[in-house]
């Protein structure tokens, strides 16, 4: 006697079974061949820019060797490449790598094509100090030397920087406010010009961060005064007895720029863990911190790498910067 399904419901439940093979695979993330895109609001060069390279190849092991690639979408401070990403669709290949600029946003632009709150979190990268630089022929070498000269020169100083929202601006701003001064301020359509004419001496100076100001002073085309964060920079070699604002003289003054990793609203949940899990070992990657150390940068090993303590930093550093913006009136359409 025969036991066992017949043929035909055997064969049909075989068949059911690849294809629901089949279904799992194709969810898989990331999937073999496809390419995962970092959007940079940034030009290329830039120190956003910098941290998103690095943290692609960081990325590609605990991915699976996926290949993950920066794609650089600069203008209007960092909103055109932010709303990029947002409209993007949500299935993990496209994601966000932006900075600061994620919470001074919603104060500087009454629509910028997105809503902060409305991205899926991932994980805070790093914190970057930034450094009060001035042109080489500048007449003055220490910060209080520095310090002495803007007095004189109350109305004359050309502060410049990157731009509408940028980290620069953002520091030119807090720089002023603690100085209790006002300078001209010059903005440029990116880091790469501003620092040009830093260095050429057509403006006096900026307040950028240290993966960018770095290699100019190890080179000395241009001078350093003095470091915006409550601890001084990690690079003895090139910032050696570099004092902070706050040791200067101007208490309380703690400025650095952090960068984040984000996905489009509406991203599975399995895939959001997948990358939050990617992002935290390559956080660990000895390589990637070896590279960001060496620009000054501390790479976050804290509650921030978890998505919701991320959306919770944010929403403060958007009261925190609101703050600031509206004292100093300066908004964008």
């Amino acid at each position: 006697m025969k036991t066992g399904l017949p043929t035909a419901l055997r064969l049909g439940a075989a068949a059911a079974a690849l294809v629901c093979a089949a279904g799992v695979q194709a969810q898989a993330f990331p999937a073999a061949g496809k390419t995962i895109t970092l959007v940079v609001p940034f030009a290329a060069g830039g120190p956003t820019d910098k941290v998103a390279r690095d943290l692609a190849e960081a990325l590609r092991k605990p991915l699976n060797g996926a290949t993950v690639v920066v794609d650089n979408a600069a203008g209007a401070g960092s909103t055109i490449g932010t709303a990029k990403a947002f409209r993007a669709a949500p299935d993990g290949y496209t994601l966000l790598v932006t900075h600061v600029g994620m919470a001074t946003t919603p104060t500087l632009y009454r629509n910028p094509g997105y809503k902060y709150e409305e991205f899926e979190y991932l994980g805070l990268i790093n914190e970057v100090p930034m450094v009060v630089v001035g042109k080489p022929a500048l007449a003055a070498n220490t910060w209080a030397e520095l310090n002495t000269w803007i007095g004189q020169n109350k109305g004359k100083v050309n502060l410049g920087n990157a731009g509408l929202g940028s980290a620069s601006h953002l520091c030119g701003l807090m720089l002023q406010n603690a100085l209790k001064t006002e300078m001209t301020t010059v903005p440029y359509k990116g880091t790469a010009p501003a620092m040009t004419d830093l260095i050429g001496g057509q403006i006096d100076i900026m307040c950028d961060q240290t993966t960018n100001t770095t290699s100019q002073v190890e080179g000395k085309r241009i001078k350093a005064f003095a470091a915006s964060t409550a601890k001084r920079v990690a690079i003895p070699a090139v910032y050696k007895d570099l004092p902070t604002l706050d040791e200067a003289g101007l208490k309380g003054f703690n400025v650095s720029i952090w960068h984040g990793l984000y996905a489009p609203k509406g991203t599975p949940p399995a895939v959001l863990k997948t990358l939050n899990d990617a992002l935290k070992v390559a956080l660990k990657d000895a390589d990637f911190i070896k590279k960001e150390e060496g620009l000054g940068a501390v790479v976050v090993n804290d509650a921030r790498v978890n998505p919701a303590d991320h959306k919770k930093f944010v929403a403060a550093e958007v009261a925190k910067w609101g703050t600031v913006i509206k004292a100093a009136g300066q908004y964008a359409d």
